[in-house]
C-alpha cells in the first residue's frame, strides 16, 4: 500500500518533535559534535553495507547530509530520497543536494506515515530522530519502515545511548538541540519494538563515540 503524499507546501501534523530553525541546527550539530558529524555519518553508512544501486530511504532526513552521503555511495543507478516533517530543513536539504550535484529526492514526511509503496527499498537510514519520538510513534515508525523495506532489507540507526554521562553544559545543549528525552530513551530499548514490527537480527551496539549508539535489523522475509 502506498502512503498519499502530502500536498505541496503543506506542512504535515505529528506529535514527534520538529526542527524548523534549519540552518542553525545544521552548524550547531556541527558545532556539537565537534567537527565529527562525517565521521558520525560514515559510521551510519558502513553499518548500513550501502552498494552501488541501492534504494535508500533516510528517515527524519534534516539539512539531507546524510542522504547526500548515502547518493555519493549508491551511485548513479541507486536511488535515495530522504524525509522529513519541517518544511525548513526539505528546503535546505535541496539547497545542499543541487550545490553537490547530486541526485537525491527531499520532501516533507512523517515516520509514522511514509510515502512510498511497500517494499521499495534496500536500506533506510535515520540518525537522532528516533528520541524525539513517543512510544507509540516509535512502534508505527517501525512499522512503516518494515512496510517500506524489501524482504532482506536493512535498517540502521545511530542514537544516544541511555542517560549518557557528560558535563552540565552538554548536556543542557543538548537538550536544546535534540530534546530532554534523549536522557531516557536510548538505542537499546528499540530492539524489541523492532521485532515487534517484523524485523529479524535487531541489534544494538557501541560506537567509538560513547554517547552514540547504533541500532540495526533485517526486515523478515514475509
Amino acid at each position: 500500500m502506498t502512503r498519499p503524499a502530502e500536498p505541496q507546501g503543506s506542512v504535515p501534523t505529528t506529535r514527534g518533535r520538529t526542527i524548523h530553525w534549519a540552518t542553525w541546527y545544521d552548524l550547531g550539530t556541527t558545532w556539537l559534535s565537534f567537527g565529527r558529524d562525517r565521521a558520525i555519518r560514515a559510521i551510519a553508512l558502513e553499518l548500513a553495507r550501502l552498494r552501488p544501486g541501492d534504494a535508500v530511504l533516510d528517515v527524519g532526513c534534516g539539512p539531507g547530509n546524510l542522504a547526500i552521503a548515502a547518493a555519493t555511495r549508491v551511485g548513479p543507478t541507486g536511488l535515495v530520497h530522504g524525509i522529513d516533517a519541517a518544511p525548513e530543513m526539505i528546503e535546505l536539504a535541496r539547497r545542499k543536494a543541487a550545490r553537490a550535484r547530486v541526485n537525491v529526492d527531499f520532501q516533507i514526511g512523517l515516520i509514522e506515515s511514509l510515502p512510498f509503496a511497500d517494499g521499495r527499498f534496500d536500506v533506510v537510514l535515520s540518525t537522532f530522530v528516533l528520541h524525539h519520538l513517543p512510544e507509540d510513534l516509535k512502534r508505527a515508525g517501525f512499522r512503516e519502515i518494515r512496510r517500506v523495506l524489501k524482504p532482506g532489507g536493512r535498517f540502521v540507526a545511530l542514537d544516544f545511548a541511555s542517560e549518557p554521562k557528560v558535563h552540565a553544559l552538554i548536556q543542557r545543549l543538548l537538550a536544546l538541540f535534540c530534546g530532554r528525552d534523549h536522557l531516557h530513551h536510548g538505542v537499546d530499548m528499540l530492539p524489541a519494538m523492532m521485532k515487534e514490527a517484523g524485523f529479524v537480527d535487531a541489534e544494538t551496539g557501541a560506537t567509538r563515540y560513547r554517547r552514540i549508539g547504533f541500532v540495526r535489523g533485517t526486515a523478515s522475509g514475509n
